[in-house]
């Protein structure tokens, strides 16, 4: 199969977007498809206001559809509602083609918490975007009954996977010196990721942010007794994970969030919001035990997630892997103009 994924969320830029697609490209890359990512790299942009790591195709829908025709594609999969995606999804009405989507990013909760407008006003709009696709894929089942309770139809499982041999417990202590415990949260650092809720609380020990992003220097400026790394990536990043005693996650907005997986297979307990990404993470309490507090007193779950199992988290964490992720995609996708999807070779 001859896959087109479009997405204006792609590398260099660093998230949960551009992890799973990759991970997901490669994965069925081994199984013998030809996968093809088109994001902002290819085509003239210009950085979001605000946030100069992040670019929007400028104008795109005449050179994506030269680049198109070339790839002539089986199958095509548009994973954001940006430039690239409503240019892709025009061409695709245009020549009668079928093609799926993703809900990977609660834009109405984003364009509240940064510039205050009503949710109310952008969930029209993600309604149109998705409803011209055979299938729109979500993460979990709290988020399905949102979107369905929003008015969105065709919705379509698809779960996350993480890399357990890269994410393991175990590694190097990363933070030698300070003291414990070690209170961890990892991502980009912006607003509607709502991380002073994380930084604001009396907690014992040390708080540690991984990331970077637009708060970073005002969330330093704020919050000096938290300790600020920047972005780590691979080994590095396992070993901050691995060395924390509590992965807090204080984000509202998330429709998953991957670095709780990674965290997890990193034998590092969860403390969140009862939110849906992380719901669907922790699952109901498996026989060795809860992985993750979910309570609205963020602070009485970072205290409650020290006493968990580190062998139950990493055991949650195996059972969810990449290959199955890319499966379950795979099987959702649509020939472009009907019949049956071939089998991978």
């Amino acid at each position: 199969m001859r896959l087109l994924i479009v997405s204006d969320a792609w590398a260099p830029q660093v998230n949960g977007v551009v992890r799973t697609l990759g991970m997901v490209a490669e994965a069925l890359r081994r199984r013998g498809d030809t996968v093809t990512v088109l994001g902002p790299d290819g085509f003239p942009a210009l950085p979001v206001p605000g946030e100069p790591g992040l670019r929007l195709a400028l104008f795109p829908r005449r050179r994506l559809a030269a680049r198109v025709a070339a790839l002539a594609p089986q199958a095509v999969h548009i994973a954001t509602e940006g430039p690239l995606g409503w240019a892709m999804r025009g061409l695709c009405q245009a020549r009668g083609w079928r093609f799926t989507t993703a809900f990977h990013t609660r834009f109405p909760d984003y364009l509240e918490a940064r510039l205050g407008l009503p949710a109310r006003f952008s969930w029209p709009v993600l309604r149109r975007f998705h409803a011209a696709g055979a299938g729109t894929f979500v993460a979990t089942g709290p988020l399905r009954a949102e979107l369905a309770a929003q008015g969105f139809h065709n919705l379509r499982d698809w779960s996350r996977g993480v890399d357990t041999a890269l994410f393991r417990p175990a590694l190097p202590d990363a933070f030698p010196g300070l003291p414990r415990p070690i209170f961890l949260h990892a991502g980009r650092l912006a607003a509607e990721k709502n991380i002073e809720a994380f930084l604001a609380l009396d907690l014992p020990g040390s708080k540690v942010v991984v990331g970077d992003g637009p708060m970073r220097a005002s969330l330093q400026r704020r919050f000096p007794q938290a300790h600020f790394t920047g972005f780590r990536h691979g080994e590095a990043l396992a070993a901050a994970y691995a060395s924390a005693d509590v992965f807090v996650f204080p984000s509202r907005t998330d429709t998953f969030g991957l670095v709780l997986l990674e965290a997890l297979a990193c034998g590092t307990p969860l403390a969140a919001y009862p939110q849906p990404g992380p719901q669907a993470v922790c699952g109901t309490a498996p026989e060795g035990g809860a992985v993750g507090v979910l309570e609205e007193d963020l602070r009485a779950a970072c205290l409650r997630a020290l006493v968990l199992s580190r062998e139950a988290c990493r055991a949650r964490a195996e059972m969810f892997s990449w290959e199955a992720c890319a499966a379950q995609f795979r099987r959702h996708l649509v020939p472009l103009c009907g019949g049956a999807m071939e089998e991978a070779a």
